[in-house]
């Protein structure tokens, strides 16, 4: 009974703790691009310590590309920032505030991590060392910005949106016909779609998944990894028995924190943070 009571106690703590990283800590915020008269914002948590170029790690949220918020993410970037990382939440157009489809969602994104790199001096970030996480459509940008070939001779000239490595949560990966959100994607599948565009120099991926998640199926998760292998790149698969999709938001607090723990492993064995 001591050792339970112990152990809880343990967890109310790690919870309040994570509770006031990610709600008190001082932000800049920025407006990386106004479309259709909307202002596109990213938040940003800038480490104490700020002697030298940090990495970075950028959120998407999730939602289907109908909706959703910036905060869904806002403890594991309060989290990262602790650990000496520059984190961003982005806010990107969805249906149901801006009347948009995915492939916006995605021109967002891209227009996101292009920003962060022509910024990166400024707030102390290492261009060459920046993370692209995401949650189930967030999950799909995140990977999209980094495996995704989309053609855009407006952009020419800015830097190249791909990330230095991936940690997905529940991530959209399959839009091609039987993937989610084929009827709204159709034939651009083929451009679209992560899974579709897995080639050589893909970055280091980390990829969470619930084995009861009624969107991505878990050999879809595995055909990803078994991909990535075999083009040469890293990808961790970890299932989570019984959990469906959303499982590792903030509110179920106990997987949160082993997330959180399992991306801090991922990062200190890809040189992004230090043990």
């Amino acid at each position: 009974m001591k050792n339970t009571n112990i152990q809880a106690i343990g967890a109310l703590f790690l919870f309040l703790l994570t509770v006031s990283l990610s709600f008190a800590q001082d932000t800049i915020k920025e407006v990386y691009k106004i479309a259709s008269k909307d202002s596109l914002g990213l938040e940003i948590f800038i480490p104490d310590d700020t002697n030298s170029l940090r990495p970075a790690m950028i959120f998407f949220f999730g939602g289907g590309w109908n909706g959703g918020s910036p905060d869904q993410f806002r403890p594991h970037a309060a989290f990262f920032a602790q650990k000496g990382m520059v984190t961003v939440l982005a806010d990107y157009r969805v249906r149901s505030r801006h009347q948009t489809s995915p492939f916006e969602a995605l021109e967002d994104a891209r227009a996101a991590m292009r920003y962060l790199k022509l910024n990166a001096e400024k707030w102390g970030i290492d261009s060459s060392r920046i993370v692209a996480s995401g949650g189930s459509a967030g999950g799909h940008l995140a990977a999209a910005t980094a495996l995704t070939k989309i053609v855009d001779t407006s952009q020419e000239n800015y830097p190249d949106p791909k990330p230095d490595a991936l940690v997905l949560f529940n991530p959209v990966i399959d839009n091609g016909p039987g993937g989610y959100g084929y009827e709204r994607i159709g034939a651009h599948y083929k451009e679209f779609s992560p899974i579709h565009n897995i080639t050589e120099g893909a970055p280091p991926t980390l990829f969470f998944l619930g084995t009861e998640d009624r969107l991505i199926p878990v050999i879809t998760a595995q055909y990803y990894q078994m991909v990535m292998e075999k083009v040469g790149s890293y990808c961790e698969l970890i299932l989570y028995e019984g959990e469906g999709h959303g499982f590792f938001n903030f509110k179920n607090h106990d997987i949160y924190q082993q997330t959180i723990e399992e991306t801090s492993d991922f990062l200190i064995k890809q040189g992004f943070i230090a043990e």
